[in-house]
């Protein structure tokens, strides 16, 4: 069972290579990179290549370790004991099942997506730690415990805003997704718009690097929102010219909502248009 990549995921040799080894070492492969280049979509594709279920958890600031195992429902207990329901002999009729349950039950191994761990607290990761090494836990409410028929492939995805404790990291297969080559970013635009003129790929790409590397941008643009700057551009009809001119008055590029997504970015690039037309 080895990830090839898919024809819709463009993945580096040394992602693969990660991928395969997380498996094989059957530890969760913690993804870290900059939003926007494909952490989350990584899953999916894992999933699709391998012909598993993909079960994703998506971590909010709210989220707790407890959530992803099991929630038990007293208020509905208690709803339904004044209801005279008969349900409520069985205290497991109110046990709801979390994600890692649903993974751990699962006939067929699913890839399972825990998706921005570093959003819920600093106590999250260590709340797991039994969990996703011995692939069990306990459930208090009906004194039973939940086993793993057979270990899911798990998929852990990092923003790098909050720092993982060493023990949980220890765990885990490590893998940073560098930002695109050129060489890869096209590849990239050609799954998404094969049919895109290639004067426009090239002009567009460069102008996207260029941006990229100005000094002082509070947020560089990512991938996806290249993909999203793309399908504006052949939407609008933009010409190719028109993203490569050198006159000061367009330093900013078209439809740049789609890539800069703070004003002081913006406001960085009108000083540069200013300082342009002085000179």
């Amino acid at each position: 069972m080895r990830f090839q990549g898919t024809e819709r995921y463009v993945a580096t040799d040394d992602l693969l290579m990660a991928v395969n080894a997380a498996i094989t070492l059957k530890r969760p492969l913690l993804i870290k990179g900059e939003p926007g280049t494909g952490k989350t979509v990584l899953a999916a594709e894992i999933a699709q290549a391998l012909g598993k279920n993909l079960i994703e958890w998506h971590i909010k600031s709210t989220t707790k370790a407890q959530h992803g195992l099991y929630e038990y429902d007293a208020v509905a207990r208690l709803r339904d004991s004044q209801l005279g329901e008969d349900r409520v002999q069985d205290i497991a009729n109110y046990i709801r099942k979390g994600k890692l349950w649903e993974s751990f039950v699962a006939n067929d191994p699913p890839v399972l997506l825990i998706d921005e761990i570093d959003k819920a607290d600093i106590e999250f990761p260590s709340d797991l730690l039994l969990e996703l090494d011995r692939m069990e836990f306990h459930v208090y409410e009906t004194q039973e415990t939940v086993r793993a028929i057979q270990r899911p492939i798990v998929i852990i995805t990092s923003n790098n805003e909050k720092e993982l404790p060493d023990a949980f990291l220890r765990r885990c297969f490590f893998h940073y997704i560098q930002f695109p080559s050129a060489e890869t970013m096209t590849a990239i635009v050609d799954v998404h718009f094969p049919e895109i003129q290639k004067r426009l790929i090239r002009e567009a790409l460069n102008a996207f690097y260029e941006l990229r590397e100005v000094p002082g941008l509070k947020k560089r643009p990512s991938t996806s929102e290249l993909l999203d700057w793309l399908k504006l551009l052949v939407a609008e009809d933009i010409p190719p010219e028109a993203l490569r001119s050198t006159d000061g008055r367009t330093v900013i590029p078209p439809l740049y909502g789609a890539l800069l997504k703070h004003e002081q970015d913006l406001h960085l690039f009108e000083r540069l248009a200013f300082l342009q037309r002085r000179q």
